[in-house]
């Protein structure tokens, strides 16, 4: 479990890009896996290391994304490094239900490149038309 620090001088030491974002990579904190890269700002970042649980920020919706919301498959958070330049950050996770990827696979590092053609080298675990339910019912 990591600990919550008491100032946010902390925050400081991270260089965030034009965008305001970190790059933030998610590992099983058991197997060692990479499970997905994600992006954070401060407030998700800061919001990941009070509750524990790993939120990111969808550049896509423009706003927070709690990891698991919809799917249940929740990242609990074991600890939570920074890069020697400063501008990535490695979580060693807790990945609820062993699902990372939206396309349900444990990964979403799931392709490869096999000659000129990236080949899927992973079966999907659980249908993703089963596993998102909506937030909004």
């Amino acid at each position: 479990m990591i600990s919550t620090p008491n100032t946010h001088a902390w925050l400081d030491q991270v260089k965030w890009n034009d965008d305001g974002l970190v790059a933030a990579i998610a590992q099983d904190a058991l197997s060692g896996r990479v499970l997905m890269m994600a992006w954070m700002n401060k407030e998700s970042l800061q919001l990941s290391i009070s509750s524990g649980d790993a939120i990111y920020w969808s550049r896509s919706r423009s706003k927070l994304w709690r990891k698991g919301e919809s799917s249940g498959n929740v990242q609990k958070i074991q600890s939570i490094s920074l890069d020697c330049d400063g501008d990535a950050l490695l979580m060693q996770v807790e990945q609820i239900g062993g699902i990372a990827c939206h396309t349900g696979r444990q990964s979403c590092f799931y392709r490869q490149l096999q000659g000129d053609e990236w080949q899927s080298m992973e079966a999907v675990l659980k249908d993703p038309a089963t596993m998102y339910k909506s937030v909004d019912q």
